[in-house]
Parts: C-alpha cells; structure tokens; sequence
C-alpha cells in the first residue's frame, strides 16, 4: 500500500465513497484516504462497536472534510448502509485490502464477492488483498512460528468453547498443526489430539482418537489464475494487480464484468 497507494488511487478516480467490510482499527485505510483525490466519503464495517467507533473517531478528527459514516454489523451477514453519503459519490469501492478472504471456502468467498459486487453497483470497484501461493516450506512456517504465537491463537478456539458453550476441553490434550493442502492450494489449521477423548456439545458427545484432528481454520493462498476465475465466479474481473518485489501479496482492482452489469448489479 505505501508503494502502490497514488497509483491506486489514480485508478479509482476522484469522489469515491470507500466502504470496508471488517475495517479494524481502519489503519491500511489511511494510506489509501491520503493518496485518493478527495474522497466523498468513508464507512467503516465491523462487529466490535467500541473499537470501530473509536477508530472512525479518531479519523474524523484527521480528515475533517471526510464525512465517515461507521456501520456496526458483520459483514458476512446482511445490513443496511448510509445510502446518502454513497448516492453522492462519484463511485463505490470496497476495500477489503488484508488476506481474509482466504479464510472463507470457495463457494463461501465467492458470495461474499458477490455482496461487494452488490455494494458497489455496475460503476463501482472492489480493491482486494489477496495472498499468494509461495512455497510450502515457507507457508508452513508461517502458521507454525517458532514463537507459538499461532499455536495459542488456534487453541485460543477452544477456549471459546469452553466459555461459550461448556465444552470442558483440556487445552494440554491438543497440539496445533500448520499443513499446505496442495490440491486445494491451502493452509488447514489443525489442533491434533494427544490422547483419545471426547467431549459434549449441547445433547451430543464426540469422541477423538489419538492423532483425529479439529480442522480450525482454511487461509486459501491464490496464483492469478485462481484469483482470476475465483473472482469471475463473482461477476468481477481483474483490471489491474500491484505486488511486492517478491510476488507473495497482491492487491486487485476488480470491476464489474459485462455481464453482471447486464444483470443489473
């Protein structure tokens, strides 16, 4: 983004109305709000009301002739927008600048594409971070770091069980499992059982043998090809892709293709 923002933002125009879905601390925005040629407007998405209100606060106060209208909802579900700040606009895009959508499975990501293609109309734009297929060996480290620091995150999901619905499950029990799942061009995120157990989910009772796995996570990774037809899938083509040096992070500026502006989208 710091190398590649004036050039994106070249591309998407003047008076666009930036909406991101699962905004956070709305940080990558502000390298796009500072390149873009005065934005019409910006709505931040997110679940956590606090946190995005503080940020949407906080940019506010920084860009006061930005008019940021915040939206608590998750974005995967439907929810309204502020139709007045996005009718004035020039034109609607999504920002979606991290690698979330690789979390969802294919059938999954393509319908959230399809709501961003929804949100922006026929004249809009979708900007996407994608992550890139790299080698194995590379990947696995990744999600398996020398620190721990994803294997907490992974057993953390069972501590939310716990929490959440009573599932008694021994965190010691369980060991965290980084794979690349070539077929699928995917990392699976594994807690792999130490010993045979089970545990209760509501009336139900599951049992695990040593070595039987909970499958976690999915953090699909993504050559041009697949992002290609993945994001035709959606109704949205690739116009233009900026990289790193080392081609291993993407981000894409899709639009809408023929046909789904025949469609009326």
């Amino acid at each position: 983004m710091r190398t590649h923002a004036a050039d994106m933002a070249a591309a998407l125009g003047p008076d666009v109305a930036v909406v991101e879905p699962g905004s956070g601390a709305s940080l990558k925005t502000r390298l796009l709000l500072d390149a873009l040629d005065a934005p019409a407007a910006y709505v931040p998405i997110d679940i956590s009301r606090d946190s995005m209100l503080d940020a949407a606060h906080r940019l506010q106060r920084d860009y006061p002739g930005l008019r940021v209208r915040p939206v608590c909802a998750d974005f995967t579900a439907p929810f309204d927008l502020p139709s007045t700040v996005l009718r004035d606009a020039r034109r609607r895009v999504v920002y979606f600048p991290g690698s979330t959508l690789g979390n969802f499975a294919v059938e999954e990501a393509v319908g959230l594409l399809q709501r961003f293609l929804a949100i922006v109309g026929p004249d809009g734009a979708v900007l996407l971070g994608l992550d890139r297929v790299k080698p194995a060996a590379i990947l696995e480290r990744a999600y398996d770091d020398a620190a721990g620091i994803t294997a907490e995150f992974n057993l953390n999901a069972l501590r939310h069980l716990n929490r959440e619905l009573g599932t008694r499950f021994d965190l010691g029990a369980f060991e965290h499992r980084a794979c690349w799942v070539a077929e699928h061009e995917r990392i699976e995120m594994h807690l792999v059982a130490r010993r045979a157990l089970s545990f209760e989910v509501g009336a139900e009772t599951f049992r695990l043998d040593r070595g039987d796995y909970l499958l976690t996570e999915y953090s699909h990774k993504y050559t041009p090809e697949s992002a290609a037809r993945l994001t035709a899938a959606a109704g949205l083509a690739v116009r233009r892709t900026w990289s790193d040096p080392r081609e291993w992070f993407s981000v894409l500026l899709l639009e809408p293709t023929i046909s789904s502006r025949a469609d009326g989208h």
